[in-house]
């Protein structure tokens, strides 16, 4: 081999939850693995203030505080953890190994792969919308809804995820304002059934954000009838956007089945994909639950499924 490939027993690629447990797990299980951080270290977790959801932290924790204990672990515990980006792949070879490459350079042959690359929730793209994420703009309105007990808020999106994040809302805030873009709902009729005969939820249709108001703080949205140009502004606390999630899997789709999403189809009851020796856990292979506690079950049913799949192969 030349100078420049490197041989390893087990790679993860991506470093939420999922991968950062996969490491521990597979460090403890004498894998030896190297982890590439990737674009985001540390994952969505990292852009979350307060996370209160998670088992084993009774007053809470920051989101980043949290993703660099999970890191520190990891590493204590034997994992090589790396900054840098998975930029291609090749999984041709049908009993492993496998070959990827970092920051376009870089060759790496792995015995065994897995994926934890996440997701990223689709936004808007309003600066006020950027500068306030965390401050009152959020993604995920399972993690963040419980701040704003009692208050006001808004949430955009007219699909499934948009009207069951909208009858979570409904339950711990005051009120809700559904912003949906065009006349109806993508949602299934069921979803939209159950937010039209909620109280305190108001859809507004044909409506679009023009700008979320506050300066350190979300105190308000503007929002504009795209079918009669009026603007009016809401009084709100926490706005939610709802679009949808697009999973960090681009790279794998020569080589991996995926939904018409590009989620990562994983085999019943385990984290193998179709191909040997590649596993796939975290939000690039969930788009139902996407919480760090159950990417982190995901990232440990990884780490020892390709524990049992190096074992099979004599390793």
């Amino acid at each position: 081999m030349s100078e420049n490939v490197e041989k390893v027993e087990c790679l993860i690629i991506g470093s939420g939850p999922a991968g950062y447990t996969a490491a521990i797990y597979a460090a403890r299980a004498d894998m030896k693995p190297v982890l590439y951080e990737g674009m985001q270290p540390g994952g969505q977790l990292t852009i979350t203030t307060d996370v209160e959801n998670y088992p084993g932290y009774p007053d809470g924790i920051m989101g980043p505080d949290m993703m660099e204990n999970f890191k520190k672990q990891a590493v204590r515990l034997g994992t090589d953890v790396r900054f840098g980006m998975v930029t291609k792949v090749d999984f041709s070879n049908a009993g492993g190994p496998h070959t990827v490459w970092v920051d376009n350079e870089k060759e790496i042959v792995a015995d065994s792969v897995i994926i934890s690359t996440g997701a990223s929730a689709k936004w808007l793209g309003i600066e006020s919308e950027t500068r306030l994420n965390g401050s009152g703009v959020s993604a995920c309105a399972v993690c963040d809804g419980f701040f704003y007990r009692g208050l006001d808020v808004a949430i955009v999106g007219g699909g499934d995820t948009a009207a069951e994040e909208a009858s979570y809302l409904a339950k711990i805030c005051n009120k809700v304002y559904m912003l949906v873009r065009k006349g109806e709902m993508r949602a299934s009729k069921a979803m939209q059934h159950r937010v039209e005969n909620l109280e305190n939820v108001e859809i507004l249709y044909h409506t679009e954000t023009d700008e979320v108001l506050g300066e350190n703080e979300v105190e308000g949205v503007r929002v504009v009838n795209n079918q009669t140009g009026e603007k009016k502004e809401l009084d709100i606390k926490g706005f939610f956007v709802a679009i949808g999630h697009t999973p960090n899997t681009g790279i794998f789709k020569e080589y991996i089945d995926m939904d018409d999403q590009g989620y990562i189809i994983t085999k019943p009851d385990s984290s193998k994909t179709n191909v040997d020796g590649v596993f796939a856990c975290g939000d690039a292979q969930d788009k139902i639950y996407r919480q760090a506690v159950t990417a982190a079950g995901t990232g440990c049913m990884a780490a020892l499924d390709a524990e049992r799949y190096l074992a099979a192969k004599g390793h």
